[in-house]
């Protein structure tokens, strides 16, 4: 199961590094076209995808140290390795999303603002058909290896595919002499790049302090207790190794099983936390009733 898991982020580099490819041509593209055309959507638009280039480069990063076994200071893995590389491209990302949002309100008392070229709505609409396409990619991507990470990625790409199409509607809107509405899209870009920062901040730092979802304990602990010869359950935590759920619980077995019976009761549950529900390890604990 361990060489699966190993197999699986190394294919998931392939997502990211796809991703890095897009938003690289992209970012070049929107930044080029937003200053030729004045467009402070687009220029907005170009520096959401220089940071998701950051972004991506940290996944990739996370996926690849992920792979490197446990050694002697790292008895459990390197597999929190992702997680923290997502958590310092959410820094990066907010720092971005904050110039953004300054420079769209530094624009508002410029006078004499002309609306954009309509050459910046098209690049806008372009932009959101390729990263369209590389969002289905990294979601099948993520689906196939269940890899949260990957599907963060895909998240991201159909966000800023989102985000063109807005961008692409403001600079629309700006020929019909609204150039106005140039600026209010560069700023609610910039508030989405906050937003994203917001959240991918939110999910590392939850994963990095041992947080777990409530309801999957609520169902493991169904689970456990339907295992034959589980008399309760006295205690059971979970937490992440990146995309890895471990697991320590404390059962309660019949006080006159000797002790091979107790640890097969032990195994089993094991056993079917793993094999059933994809848990990477379960640490459990057996207590006399």
């Amino acid at each position: 199961m361990e060489d699966q898991k190993y197999k699986d982020l190394k294919l998931g580099e392939r997502g990211a590094m796809i991703s890095i490819i897009a938003y690289i041509f992209l970012s070049i593209v929107k930044l080029v076209f937003g200053y030729m055309s004045d467009s402070a959507a687009l220029k907005a638009d170009g520096l959401n995808n220089a940071t998701d280039i950051v972004a991506s480069i940290a996944v990739f990063v996370g996926l690849r140290m992920s792979q490197k076994p446990a050694d002697k200071d790292h008895g459990y893995g390197h597999w929190k390795s992702e997680t923290i590389a997502s958590m310092v491209a959410s820094f990066i990302m907010l720092a971005v999303g904050i110039q953004v949002l300054n420079d769209a309100f530094s624009s508002m008392f410029q006078e004499g603002k002309e609306s954009p070229n309509i050459w910046a709505a098209y690049v806008g609409v372009f932009s959101s058909i390729v990263m369209y396409f590389v969002y289905r990619y990294n979601k099948h991507l993520a689906e196939k290896i269940n890899s949260k990470a990957v599907m963060a990625a895909a998240k991201d790409n159909i966000s800023d595919a989102w985000v063109s199409i807005g961008t692409a509607v403001g600079i629309f809107g700006s020929q019909l002499n609204m150039p106005w509405l140039d600026t209010l899209t560069a700023i609610i870009v910039g508030l989405l790049i906050c937003k994203t920062a917001w959240d991918i901040f939110k999910l590392a730092s939850h994963e990095l302090s041992d947080g777990f979802d409530i309801d999957k304990i609520k169902l493991y602990r169904v689970v456990i207790n339907e295992v034959e010869g589980v008399a309760a359950i006295k205690g059971i935590k979970g937490r992440y190794y990146g995309n890895n759920e471990v697991l320590d619980v404390i059962i309660i077995v019949d006080s006159s099983l000797n002790i091979q019976e107790a640890h097969d009761i032990a195994s089993q549950v094991e056993k079917v936390m793993i094999n059933e529900y994809g848990v990477y390890d379960v640490h459990v604990h057996v207590e006399p009733e």
